[in-house]
C-alpha cells in the first residue's frame, strides 16, 4: 500500500476544498484558487477535518496514482495557506536581472538581452545588492508553476561545471571539473 497515498491531509482553517461530479477537487484559500482532475480509479472523501484518498483496485495503474494524486492535492492546500517561493542567483561577471512588472529583462553574457514574460499568477521580484550575485525570487500559490517557470529561467544560462557560471538555485551545489591545466 502506497505510504504517502493512505496518509489523510488536515484541511485547516480557512481552507474549503469541494469535490465535483466529474472527480475535479477545487481547493480555496486566503492566497487562491487551484483544481486538479483526479482519475476515476480514486475516490475522494472529506471527514472531520480531513481529507482522505483511497483506490478502487488494487492495479498497478491504481497504486501508482494514489501517492501521486495525494502529494497533489496536499500542495494544494499548502499552496493555498503559505505559498511557495524559490530564489534563484546569477553568477557571472556582467550577469544582471532587473524587472518591470511582469518582464523579467537579463543579461546572461550573449550578445542581447533576454527579456522573459512570467504568468501573471507568479509573483517577481529582483534583488541587485552591491558586491553579490543578483537574486531572482519567483513566488506563488501553485508549486507546479513556480518550479517550471523557475526552471524554464534556469534553461536560459545553465551552470557550467569549470567556473560555475549561469543561472542557479540558491543554495544548489554544482559539480565542478578539473581544467585542462590540472594534471
Amino acid at each position: 500500500m502506497s505510504r504517502i497515498g493512505k496518509a489523510p491531509i488536515s484541511i485547516p482553517a480557512g481552507v474549503e476544498i469541494n469535490i465535483s461530479n466529474d472527480n475535479t477537487v477545487t481547493v480555496k484559500g486566503k492566497l487562491g484558487e487551484l483544481s486538479q482532475k483526479i482519475d476515476d480509479a480514486i475516490k475522494l472523501s472529506i471527514n472531520e477535518g480531513e481529507f482522505i484518498l483511497e483506490r478502487t483496485s488494487e492495479t498497478k495503474d491504481a497504486k501508482s496514482k494514489h501517492g501521486l494524486y495525494r502529494a497533489l492535492i496536499n500542495n494544494m492546500v499548502e499552496g493555498v495557506t503559505k505559498g511557495f517561493s524559490t530564489v534563484q542567483e546569477l553568477v557571472g561577471v556582467g550577469y544582471r536581472a532587473k524587472n518591470a512588472g511582469q518582464r523579467l529583462e537579463l543579461a546572461l553574457g550573449y550578445s542581447h538581452p533576454i527579456a522573459f514574460e512570467i504568468p501573471a499568477e507568479v509573483k517577481l521580484e529582483t534583488i541587485s545588492d552591491k558586491g553579490k550575485s543578483p537574486l531572482i525570487k519567483l513566488t506563488s500559490h501553485d508549486k507546479q508553476l513556480v518550479g517550471q517557470v523557475a526552471a524554464k529561467i534556469r534553461s536560459l544560462r545553465k551552470p557550467e561545471p569549470y567556473k560555475g557560471k549561469g543561472v542557479r538555485f540558491q543554495g544548489e551545489e554544482i559539480r565542478r571539473k578539473a581544467g585542462k591545466t590540472a594534471g
